[in-house]
């Protein structure tokens, strides 16, 4: 099948890409050996379910990404806490109650999608991938049966460009699926050789490439797939076959990287950096499993004049040697407990913990900390993340609830929008536990300008200057009370009014009694009070 000019071009375009990937490959295999076996076939092909830690003599490394991966989902995405919020760009709108109720119900909306879907087994896929080789890709894909599904892709699947900004909007992603699965999800544009496989073998791999860029050709007055803003296309990688040309309204896939140097575009990562101390780690505790082997099992040291009889090292084994001669077999002292290797091996394994910040996210043993301890805790380890924090948000989050929102929105599955929201802009507002820790500063702030303003106010006015309205509105946002926890606006103002007239009142009913006290005549004023309050007057009166 000839192959088109679309295709040529995807494909000579895939060839560059491939290029300028080549130098991360050997550095993501030897990363993923280490650190991540189930996934080091970067370089290596390994069969499925075949042994990956035979050359594995400490795992700690392992542990550690496993904890570092986990301390980030649940700092971040952890499915029991909100960890995002929407509002809209204009505070004004922001404020108004009936505007907040919808945001709030759009919100939890958005959660049951998140919590219905295969969200959190991927995206906790993806913090591994990240830990690990740097870079991480997932695909949202809208689904007629599950509404979104998510996928991360295996690193040696995908092919990246940035645009002008530095943001990732170009993907190629060569992986392999059986003709079966291929018949399926193409039909009959598949080729002969496919249609052949699949009634022969149709589980015979093939291999397909996924290619999603910025289309330059597109009428956004259209609203059919080959006018949308990202094109998408996919062919058979060994003929070229084009197999389905469409588009999305989003670039489908986020791309998060860990840190990134300003020339490369790939993402480096924390395993990385370990990378070092974790091979010698390895070659140290191999070294000590030997030298522990030959002190428990020790060489024999056997006379070689006339030494005739086997040796036997079975326990309670017997070996005879001649009366009166030192013609004996001894064991060899090789000096093995040598305590140097034991702390060089700990040194390693405390700078790997380092790396990855293992003291500061588990809980040590001693007293218990208390609240103080715990906000430090808390601080500290907002002011190691926060780097990495901030570009999460930008590469991973917002992507990611930009697409989820979108597809909602495309399938009438958030609340319907009051009239005069109609236009407005809405934007993300991070809620998880490692942003809450990050507005914890602000929050001790304010506490303790209001404790400082509270030792002034017998002394001055000071108070005044506040407004305890935004004051509590502001308190409630940093530490994540729910709206509709909160009264709106119009409950505290309706009852502050009540209060304020019952209040009046009291004033009134009080002046009534003194003036009947003195013999006054208490008829002009018990007129400007209500028949309740002037009934309970005159009663009191008589």
């Amino acid at each position: 099948m000839a192959k088109t000019d679309l295709t040529k071009n995807l494909l000579s375009r895939f060839d560059k890409l491939q290029g300028q990937r080549e130098n991360w490959e050997t550095h993501w295999q030897e990363v993923a050996d280490y650190m991540q076996p189930r996934k080091a076939d970067v370089t290596k092909t390994r069969a499925r379910g075949d042994k990956r830690m035979e050359n594995i003599f400490d795992s700690s490394p392992i542990q550690a990404v496993e904890l570092l991966s986990a301390s980030l989902h649940g700092m971040m995405t952890n499915p029991s806490t909100p960890w995002f919020t929407l509002r809209f760009k204009d505070e004004d709108i922001d404020n108004e109650d009936e505007a907040k109720i919808w945001l709030e119900s759009a919100t939890e909306a958005m959660y049951t999608a998140f919590n219905r879907s295969n969200f959190q087994q991927e995206i906790f896929e993806l913090y591994h991938d990240l830990i690990t080789f740097g870079t991480a890709a997932m695909f949202i894909e809208e689904d007629d049966e599950d509404i979104i599904k998510f996928s991360t892709r295996h690193i040696n699947e995908v092919f990246i460009a940035e645009n002008d900004k530095g943001r990732i909007d170009t993907i190629y992603r060569r992986f392999k699926i059986s003709a079966r699965a291929a018949m399926q999800k193409f039909g009959e544009a598949v080729s002969s050789d496919v249609q052949s496989a699949f009634k022969k073998d149709p589980y015979k791999e093939v291999e397909i490439l996924h290619a999603v860029y910025p289309r330059s050709d597109f009428n956004p007055n259209k609203k059919d797939k080959k006018n949308m803003p990202f094109e998408s296309v996919y062919i058979e990688f060994k003929n070229g076959n084009e197999l389905s040309v469409s588009g999305f309204r989003e670039f489908p896939f986020v791309v998060p990287r860990y840190l990134k140097a300003s020339n490369e575009i790939y993402g480096r990562s924390p395993a990385m950096t370990a990378l070092p101390d974790v091979k010698m780690l390895n070659e140290m505790c191999k070294t000590t499993i030997k030298a522990a082997q030959k002190q428990v099992d020790p060489p024999l040291l056997v006379p070689d004049d006339g030494f005739l009889l086997p040796v036997r090292t079975v326990p309670g084994g017997l070996n005879f040697y001649r009366s009166g001669t030192r013609d004996r077999i001894e064991p060899l002292n090789i000096g093995a407990n040598n305590p140097l290797g034991l702390n060089m091996e700990q040194q390693r394994r405390d700078s790997i913990r380092a790396v990855f910040y293992v003291n500061q996210l588990m809980m040590q043993d001693g007293p218990q900390m208390t609240a103080t301890e715990v906000i430090q805790r808390n601080e500290e380890k907002m002011r190691l993340l926060g780097p990495v924090l901030g570009r999460l948000q930008s590469e991973l989050l917002k992507p990611l609830i930009d697409r989820v929102f979108a597809i909602l929105l495309r399938n009438n599955m958030l609340p319907a929008a009051p009239e005069f929201l109609s236009g407005r802009d809405i934007e993300i507002e991070y809620v998880s536990p490692l942003a809450k820790a990050q507005k914890s500063t602000e929050l001790q702030s304010i506490m303790r300008a209001v404790e400082i303003l509270g030792s002034l106010a017998n002394v001055a006015p000071v108070f005044d200057y506040i407004n305890f309205d935004n004051l509590v509105k502001h308190l409630a946002d940093i530490v994540g009370v729910p709206q509709k926890i909160l009264k709106t606006q119009s409950q505290v103002n309706a009852e502050r009014q009540q209060a304020a007239q019952q209040q009046e009142q009291m004033q009134q009913m009080q002046q009534l009694q003194q003036v009947a006290k003195a013999g006054g005549d208490i008829a002009p004023l018990a007129k400007a009070l209500p028949d309740e309050a002037r009934a309970v007057a005159n009663a009191e009166v008589e």
